[in-house]
């Protein structure tokens, strides 16, 4: 199938395709006589599950890795579970973090729209903050 064929079939953008295979995301690709990308049906199962893997808050790096694990002949199963624990401790830190931030910025507003500018000390630029 040509590129414009394989990018529409995965949902995704022939720019997106080179840019996967100039990666290494992709296997290099058998080019026809008239210099055409042919790809293999089985590209579209691995450019869905970058795309998926995309979704899931992978990054490159992290798909790179797990394609070359199943392209030596292994099952990524453990690899991946590995990887979404990670990402997961990380969204939990990050979304503790944003909690903690937005009872600062609330308390800081709460005392912001409840003082009396009259009151504010010219020298801290704003008492709120």
């Amino acid at each position: 199938m040509r590129i414009g064929e394989a990018a529409a079939a995965a949902g995704m953008t022939t720019k997106a395709l080179r840019f996967y295979e100039q990666q290494g995301l992709l296997p290099p690709v058998h080019r026809g006589p008239n210099g055409y990308r042919d790809y293999p049906p089985e590209t579209l199962a691995r450019l869905q599950f970058i795309r998926r893997s995309k979704l899931a808050g992978l990054n490159l790096s992290e798909i790179r890795n797990i394609l070359q694990v199943r392209d030596s002949g292994q099952a990524p199963c453990a690899h991946i579970a590995a990887q979404l624990a990670q990402h997961l401790s990380d969204l939990d830190q990050h979304i503790a973090e944003l909690t903690s931030l937005r009872a600062s910025v609330a308390d800081s507003y709460q005392n912001a729209t409840q003082g009396d500018p009259a009151q504010c000390d010219a020298e801290q630029i704003c008492s709120y903050l």
